[in-house]
């Protein structure tokens, strides 16, 4: 029988990850899991354009006030569901990076059993041109993924 200690739940504070999150909560009450809640600020920030770039100190600084309000936020998310995640222990992570590489390492370095993310359900040209951060989680990852649908 299958019963993840581990449960992975990214998030971009989106509505729909809030069903992830809730999902999430539920399994990790009925298998007594810890949830890594993980917010990946994304590094595709173009430092130049044109003739202008920005200082290098300048940037990491921003990285940095990023960070700490992200970790805010994420402390927020989980209070919002305080009610509801008594006995499930949160751990809250932070990463810069490419969103899909990020959620793959966080699921090998932590060694997750279970990710529960949410698609957004982008089609057509759209999901094209953004590429898609599910999918590129559902064809590289080394374990379950519950995929919950808005």
């Amino acid at each position: 029988m299958f019963a993840p200690k581990k449960i992975l739940v990214p998030t971009d504070f989106s509505v729909y990850s809030n069903n992830a999150f809730n999902v999430a909560i539920d399994i990790a009450k009925q298998y007594k899991s810890g949830i890594y809640l993980l917010h990946v600020i994304d590094d595709g920030f173009q430092q130049c354009a044109v003739d202008y770039c920005i200082n290098e100190d300048v940037l990491q600084r921003i990285y940095q006030e990023s960070s700490k309000s992200v970790q805010d936020k994420l402390r927020q998310e989980a209070r919002k569901f305080n009610n509801d995640t008594s006995g499930v222990e949160i751990i809250y992570d932070v990463k810069r990076g490419i969103p899909y590489e990020e959620i793959l390492k966080e699921q090998e370095e932590k060694i997750i059993d279970l990710i529960v993310m949410v698609s957004h359900g982008k089609t057509g040209i759209i999901k094209n041109l953004m590429g898609s951060v599910v999918e590129k989680v559902i064809r590289r990852a080394k374990c379950p993924l519950l995929l919950i649908r808005n």
